[in-house]
């Protein structure tokens, strides 16, 4: 009986283009066209912060050695006009007020300096607020100070080698996947989340609430199946659909990075091709699962207790911030899984998942997260159970 209210429920469900478009066309497509939109958008800037034509005016000799660095400065370093300027005040309001984009200050005793082997102190001026200059001014200033080293160091005859006694290497044991999974691991477990919650929000609602509004829940009391055996039928559907929108937004993900023609694609496809094994991919559903139930099971007494869709969706609604909080952890650097994070809901299949994409998930914190994760799945389903055997809930 489990099964026919079940999949009587499922069919009803895949016939509301409103849920498929939630469960699957949505979550399919938000990554390729966020990802898209993204990368476009960030290339284009940065094409035009690198390869845009600024003005950088100067105050000191023109002759200096630093002066006619920048007037001799490599054209694949970006185009820019010298400007000669008067006093400080005056060139700082022009940066300000993006007249000038770069400001240069050489002091009057540059050649007196550069001649008794002293250090040099030049001021750079910009605006960090205007895109790709700070970056523009590096490098600028780097090829500069280069340049006038190997000056100094051919006028002194010294060998560069020479001054450079230790050369450090630094060398990272740790491989791509534990590097993915510790720094960028939390946006996977943070997408099921997200969108596992609103998969099963809008079934959740229909199948109980909806019910209720077409009059159809009555004639499905009336026959003979407990209401243990409907809950659980109506409460599978919602939890497939949960599973299903978070696998279509996981899909997604996969599709944008693999078609996507961004920088590194390639890498990082391998890195991903290796971490999405039939293993893993079993593991994480493994995790999902009694989260998802627990999911449906905070959904359906609103759903049951709400008497009209709009009521039951703006109840449910903000709960989806309250879920989504939490999964965010994964996202923050130096927050690990322990014998404590493993006892918050929704916290411990975060970061259970982050470990199980870096490959250091440890037995013990795995069955202690999935077990916390099952008792409140079963706690939720309780209260479903007690809010649904309720004729008033029911009912209209």
């Amino acid at each position: 009986m489990i099964l026919k209210i079940f999949l009587k429920e499922l069919k009803d469900t895949l016939r509301d283009k409103r849920t498929l478009m939630m469960m699957i066309v949505i979550p399919v497509l938000i990554f390729p066209i966020i990802l898209y939109i993204t990368a476009g958008i960030s290339n284009s800037f940065e094409k035009e912060a690198a390869t845009k034509s600024i003005k950088i005016g100067f105050i000191g000799d023109a002759e200096s050695a630093v002066i006619q660095e920048f007037m001799h400065m490599p054209k694949n370093l970006g185009k820019f006009d010298l400007e000669p300027y008067a006093d400080q005040t005056t060139l700082e309001k022009d940066v300000k007020n993006d007249s000038l984009q770069m400001g240069l200050i050489v002091p009057n005793d540059y050649l007196e300096n550069e001649r008794s082997m002293k250090p040099v102190k030049c001021t750079v001026i910009y605006n960090a607020t205007d895109l790709g200059i700070s970056d523009r001014a590096e490098k600028y200033m780097e090829l500069v100070e280069k340049n006038s080293e190997k000056k100094r160091y051919k006028a002194l005859e010294l060998d560069e080698e020479k001054l450079q006694p230790i050369v450090t290497e630094y060398k990272n044991i740790a491989s791509k996947k534990e590097m993915i999974g510790k720094l960028a691991g939390g946006i996977l477990p943070y997408v099921f989340i997200a969108f596992g919650f609103i998969g099963c929000m809008y079934p959740a609602i229909d199948l109980f609430t909806g019910e209720k509004e077409r009059g159809t829940i009555e004639t499905l009391l009336t026959t003979p199946v407990s209401r243990i055996q409907i809950l659980i039928g109506k409460m599978a559907v919602v939890v497939l659909s949960g599973l299903l929108a978070a696998t279509s937004a996981l899909v997604g993900l996969f599709f944008a990075i693999k078609v996507m023609s961004l920088e590194g694609n390639a890498q990082i496809m391998d890195i991903v091709q290796s971490i999405l094994t039939p293993g893993f991919v079993l593991m994480l559903f493994f995790l999902l699962f009694p989260l998802t139930v627990f999911f449906a099971g905070i959904m359906v007494p609103i759903a049951v207790y709400a008497k009209s869709f709009k009521e039951a969706q703006s109840i449910i609604t903000p709960l989806n911030i309250a879920m989504v909080l939490p999964a965010m952890v994964g996202l923050f650097p130096g927050i690990e899984l322990n014998i404590v994070t493993a006892c918050i809901p929704v916290v411990n299949i975060v970061l259970s998942t982050k470990e199980l994409i870096a490959g250091t998930l440890e037995p013990s914190l795995l069955f202690l997260s999935f077990g916390i994760m099952v008792a409140l799945a079963m706690v939720a389903v309780f209260i479903s159970y007690k809010r649904f055997d309720k004729e008033t809930n029911v009912v209209l």
